[in-house]
């Protein structure tokens, strides 16, 4: 078993290491629903012209990033209108400027109409020299090779993806900028280059080449030039330093850790069933060594009862012959009861069978544990319910857009947290799902009470996969806490038949642990 034991944790770290660090498909298509084709058109006497196109992508709802000189005609020549496509649904927007920086290259954006984009996340870490970036954006050697019209290029048009790496140390002389082999080419100006987890490291500039050739090298304004950018701009923005992992990686190490946590517990159970072997063993010794002292004390008793009975018969039978009746009956009752308890002490002495009994007996009246509890052990009852600060765990969590803060939670028997949201039965665990209408991402929040853990799965989804979960949604009248065994049926049956329509692993996995909030339970 131990060599099994083994075998498994290499094989469980050869597989990790083995795991390449490459983008996650859905991380890099949840980025793309974020990413828009910025579109020039002229207006003149009634005759409409397309002057060119560009990229950009969404930093908030109803805000894009592009680059300046994509948008430039349009800052000088009123005639000139902007337009911004997305990559998925039937309607394009129009967009006004809000905020540029020539010297930067970059600008902002305003979606006219009503229109909202999931906005995408910056990532404010240290950009490593030689790890994998991606490109997304809506170059026009693709439009033209693929024969597209004016009609196609104004519809919503699902972005290119190209993917190389970071080239660090080489920077333009006015601008920070990132410099990377993934492709580019004219259209892909403003659009975001990405990690492997979808969040923007910069906003893709222009080519190392200057004579109408695609580039092979691309430049992107750095994610500090844009974070700077939108700060003056006071625009409020999503940003993360944690490092990208795949869920691939968060896999295999949570594996590895529930392999080492049973392998813990099967070595503790082997070392309690050793010590009570051990300690039974030794009570078996002690009772047994018990067992006969007591029966040669009884043996013995027996002998000296028998020759005081003797002894009192000689004596009663003398003072007989000497015609002194009250001693002859002193000792002849002294004789009498001798004659009794001799054989009764005898036959009352145990067995060696009552080893077995002392040693159950003992067993029975020992309350203390032989381990140390595993912090994964289910918590006692009375200590479920209360107010817990739950704290990331950032070894076993895939954080990718959200923030890493505390989070406080009221939890009750029953499923009822902070007073006021009902979570349904998922499992071994309570779950509830949010499904917003303004959003495209679907989270599912659980909290194990057994073992004060809270984890956020979070589900960054394309247009068709979230009206399928809307419609799942809004087929299920929820309502505030409640005991109402049919609520709680019908809330459990929701989160089943909205699981159904999510992909198998979701985009951001977070894993916290709770401990009870001070002066709580």
């Amino acid at each position: 078993m131990k060599l099994l034991r083994l075998l498994l944790s290499l094989a469980l770290c050869c597989t990790f290491a083995a795991i390449p660090a490459s983008a996650d498909q859905a991380d890099i298509a949840a980025a793309s629903r974020s990413v828009v084709r910025v579109v020039m058109v002229a207006n003149d006497g009634g005759n409409v012209a397309f002057v060119g196109h560009g990229s950009g992508f969404a930093i908030a709802p109803d805000i894009i990033i592009t680059n300046a000189h994509v948008i430039e005609l349009a800052r000088t020549e009123p005639s000139i209108s902007i337009g911004v496509i997305p990559s998925q649904g039937s309607k394009s927007y129009g967009a006004r400027i809000i905020a540029i920086s020539p010297n930067k290259d970059l600008a902002l954006l305003k979606i006219l109409d009503g229109g909202r984009l999931p906005p995408m996340t910056i990532y404010t870490g240290a950009i490593t020299d030689g790890a994998e970036a991606i490109a997304i954006g809506y170059p026009a050697s693709v439009d033209r090779a693929q024969g597209l019209d004016l009609e196609a290029m104004i519809e919503p048009l699902a972005p290119i993806k190209t993917r190389g790496s970071i080239s660090g140390g080489r920077s333009a002389k006015d601008v920070e900028t990132v410099l990377h082999t993934a492709p580019i080419a004219s259209g892909n100006s403003g659009g975001p280059l990405t990690d492997n987890c979808g969040r923007v490291l910069g906003a893709n500039s222009f080519g190392s080449t200057s004579d109408g050739n695609d580039a092979e090298f691309g430049f992107a304004v750095s994610n500090r030039e844009l974070v700077a950018f939108l700060r003056a701009a006071k625009v409020s923005f999503a940003s993360t330093t944690i490092a990208c992992r795949s869920i691939a990686e968060v896999s295999a190490e949570e594996a590895q850790r529930e392999a080492l946590e049973r392998d813990r517990v099967e070595q503790a159970a082997r070392r309690d069933s050793d010590q009570k072997l051990s300690k039974q063993s030794q009570l078996k010794e002690q009772f047994l060594y018990e067992v006969i002292a007591e029966r040669e004390n009884r043996l013995a008793l027996a002998g000296l009862l028998m020759v005081i009975a003797l002894g009192s018969l000689g004596a009663s039978g003398f003072f007989v012959l000497r015609a002194a009746p009250t001693p002859a009956k002193v000792f002849g009752g002294i004789a009498f009861f001798a004659i009794l308890a001799g054989p009764l002490a005898y036959l009352t002495r145990p067995g060696f069978d009552q080893v077995e009994d002392r040693l159950a007996a003992s067993q029975r009246t020992t309350q203390r544990p032989l381990t140390t509890p595993s912090p994964d052990a289910p918590i006692a009852a009375s200590a479920r319910s209360g107010t817990f600060i739950c704290t990331i765990d950032r070894s076993r969590s895939r954080v990718t857009v959200s923030s890493s803060a505390d989070v406080e939670l009221s939890w009750q028997e029953g499923g009822c947290v902070n007073g006021r949201t009902q979570y349904g039965r998922d499992g071994d665990q309570w779950s509830r799902i949010l499904v917003p209408n303004q959003e495209q991402t679907v989270t599912i929040a659980s909290f194990d009470p057994d073992r004060r853990t809270y984890t956020v799965d979070r589900f960054m989804l394309g247009l068709d996969e979230m009206n399928a979960a809307r419609q799942a949604r809004q087929r299920y009248d929820l309502k505030s806490c409640t005991s109402d065994s049919d609520a709680l049926t019908s809330l459990s049956n929701m989160i089943g038949e909205i699981r159904v329509t999510l992909p198998e692993q979701p985009n951001e996995h977070l894993v916290h642990k709770c401990r009870a909030a001070q002066g709580a339970q």
